[in-house]
């Protein structure tokens, strides 16, 4: 109690002072800004209140066809995969787990037509592998789509960059056989 009264009568002793409140000078408006304004009503371009380009219909119906393949190719991949191991676990998921033995993949599961043949034969790991099969392909099957429309659009610059992605994708899926 005696220490609160010392903190209390320290602060008794300073004086009161006085707040002078002044007016701020407005800021100068962004040139940019005024230039972007006075762009936009130079042209045909209008501008919605998050500042992007509003897409014309037949873009946004291609926003919203590639956001669907998307959606359902991994809604899809992920029930195929989730199937496949609910079966695989009915019939195998009992057995202890071994891992003093590193085995690795099966050749059968090494390859997509090997993925196929196990699936046809009724493996159990094949629907897994199937799955995941479906989950890569999903973003190829998007980027294809997406070059067949830059072609489409006459859009060069946007083909050749999508050429060199799908290049790449399928050097990355399919180099390990060849150059094997």
């Amino acid at each position: 109690m005696v220490y609160f009264d010392l903190f209390r009568r320290s602060f008794a002793f300073i004086p009161k002072s006085e707040v002078v409140v002044e007016p701020l000078e407005p800021e100068e408006i962004d040139s940019d800004i005024a230039a972007l304004k006075q762009l936009t009503k130079n042209t045909d371009i209008t501008l919605n209140s998050a500042k992007n380009i509003i897409k014309s219909e037949d873009e946004q119906k291609f926003e919203k066809l590639l956001s669907s393949l998307l959606k359902f190719g991994v809604l899809i991949a992920s029930a195929v995969v989730l199937f496949g191991g609910i079966i695989y676990l009915v019939h195998y998921g009992y057995e202890p787990a071994r891992y003093q033995v590193f085995k690795g993949e099966p050749s059968e599961f090494c390859s997509p037509l090997g993925v196929i043949k196990a699936l046809l034969a009724g493996s159990d790991r094949a629907i897994i592998q199937l799955g995941i099969l479906l989950m890569i392909a999903t973003p190829i099957i998007r980027v294809i789509i997406s070059l067949f429309a830059f072609l489409s659009r006459r859009i060069w610059s946007f083909v050749i960059i999508t050429l060199l992605v799908l290049t790449s994708l399928i050097y990355s899926l399919v180099g390990g056989y060849i150059f094997n």
